[in-house]
This record gives C-alpha cells, structure tokens and sequence, in this order.
C-alpha cells in the first residue's frame, strides 16, 4: 500500500516538475535572447477610434514589417485597467519588448512599472506617464499648446475672448496642451478664457459642447483651441452651422487628414501638425535597438511640432 502511494507521489511531483518547465519554457523571451529569429514587441495603444492613435499604429506596423519585427498590437479602449491586463498578457507571452501609449499619466503608470519589475524594456510612445519608462518617444505638448495659443494671440491683435476644448482629462497630452495655453494666457492680459471644458478628444462630444458654447456666449466668442484636430472639427462644424466660423479664429493640433483639408479649404485656421510617422517609426526603432543592446538608443526623443496655415499647408499633404 505504501509502495502505492509513493509510486503516485512521484507521478505528481514528476508532472508538477514537467508543468514548471513547461511555464518556464514558454515564457522565455521570443527573440534574440533565445534564438529565435526575430524580435516580439507587444503594444498597447490609447484607443483605434482616434484617428492620429490609428496613424502612430499604422507608423509602427510599417517599421516593424521593414525591420523584420514581430509586432502584436491591443486597443486599450481608453481604458488603464484594459492597459494593464494588456501588459500582463504581454509578459506571459515572453515578449522582448513593449511599447505603450498611456491612456492616463498616473493609472497606466502600474503597467510601466509591472513590465520593469519583469525585465522587459517598455517604450511609451506619445504620451507620458509618471513613471519612468525604458525609453520615451513623443513631441512636447506644452510648447504644441503655447503654439496655439500665440497664434490666437497673434490672429486677435493680444485682445479677445477664447475658448478652449480640453482632451481626455489626466492623459498627458490634456495636461500639457493646457499648461502651454495658460503660460500664453497669462503672458497676454489682453486674452480672456471664457470657458475651459472636456470633449474627451472626441469629434461629437467637441460639437455638442460648441453648440452648448454658442448659446451661452454667442457673440462674446473670438476664438477657440481644440486640444486635438477630432475635437477641432466638431468644433468647426458647430460653429459654420450657426453661421458664425468666419467671425471666430480655430486653431486645433494633430494634422490629420481632414484637419488639414479644412485648413486649404480656408474653413479651419490652423493646426499644430505632431508626426505620427515619425513617432511610431521611432518607437520600433527604440525598442528594437534596446532589445538588442544597442547602446545609440535615446531615452527621450522629441519630434517637434510644426504650425500649419493655409500659407504652408499644401507642403503637408499627400
């Protein structure tokens, strides 16, 4: 009898023993380090119902297909908790590196904090987080929100009142496109905020506030800034409902297709154009050149903005 049970002990701890080995096999790194031919990165992105998130996306497949990378990529649906469980995903699956679009600065701070502990490099590609990640690729956001801000400035004499359409609150970007408005606004005495809201970067949400806007303000309104081109264009589309764009400076930041469109059409002011190409492309570079311990790799890397008028806009389309 005791032959028995002891014959089934072994049986358990051999199986045990095969399972651990088995774990710990498959969540060895994919890449260099275990032979294999090529490099896994895995990314999690803010959310693929924004256009400029979807343009950083499609920057990075294009780099990792030329680079012969393997690049695995999740839609957090603005959601940090979603980012975190997309980061757990990733460790199990041993990749060698990650990159993440934060969906806020301190609740996807977990998520760069949990993929250090567990040795695998993370990139945090336009957006920031308050933790430190390996390598930061991104533009800097207050100066891109000083620079509309002074274009306004400029467009209005230093004399008006403004409006201004905040993105997704907490998320970096939110955060710094305001302190660089405020640093103009408080530069410029002549410039009054009138109004100062969230459209959660978001084109509807942006047009319905604007049409809330209208009716309060109707008149008094000089110009608006809109975080983002998606919240810009709502604002647009209110405003030339109501008859009203041709009084009203807008200026928006992204450049994306249609923002610059209504740029050459003459029925937006401007935008402060931010290089998704050049963002997701440099991110896959960063990643890759950590994985394989390439020392030229940058910690920071800041694509800078660029002002688009109807004066240089034709340089800026395909």
């Amino acid at each position: 009898m005791n032959m028995e049970i002891d014959k089934v002990q072994n049986v358990l701890r051999m199986t045990v023993l095969l399972l651990v080995c088995g774990l710990v096999l498959s969540c060895g790194r994919s890449g260099k380090e275990d032979g294999g031919d090529s490099v896994t990165i895995g990314a999690s992105m803010l959310s693929m119902q924004n256009e400029f998130v979807v343009n950083v996306k499609d920057a990075m497949d294009a780099e990792a297909e030329k680079s012969g990378v393997n690049l695995i990529v999740n839609d957090a649906q603005r959601s940090a908790l979603t980012q975190m469980e997309h980061v757990e995903s990733f460790i199990a699956q041993g990749v060698d590196a990650i990159i993440l679009n934060p969906v806020e600065v301190e609740a996807s701070s977990p998520a760069v904090d949990l993929a250090k502990r567990s040795g695998i490099p993370i990139i945090n590609v336009n957006s920031e987080t308050s933790s430190e990640p390996t390598a930061f690729v991104g533009s800097n956001d207050t100066r891109a929100g000083e620079m509309a801000m002074e274009f306004i400035a400029e467009q209005l004499g230093g004399e008006g009142n403004v409006l201004m359409i905040q993105g997704y609150m907490g998320q970096a970007a939110q955060i710094k496109r305001e302190v660089g408005a405020q640093n103009v606004l408080e530069a410029t005495p002549g410039l009054t905020l009138l109004a100062s809201q969230t459209a959660e970067w978001d084109r509807a949400t942006a047009m319905s506030l604007m049409e809330n806007w209208i009716q309060s303000y109707g008149n008094r309104i000089d110009a608006v800034f809109a975080q983002n081109d998606e919240m810009g264009l709502g604002a647009l589309q209110a405003l030339e409902n109501a008859g009203m764009k041709e009084d009203v400076v807008l200026i928006s930041i992204d450049g994306i297709t249609d923002a610059l469109q209504a740029v050459k059409d003459g029925r937006m002011d401007a935008t402060v154009l931010q290089d998704a190409q050049g963002q997701g492309s440099t991110a896959v570079q960063t990643a890759l050149k950590i994985v394989e311990s390439d020392s030229s790799y940058q910690k920071e890397v800041l694509i800078p903005f660029e002002l688009v008028t109807q004066e240089n806009v034709d340089s800026f389309i395909d």
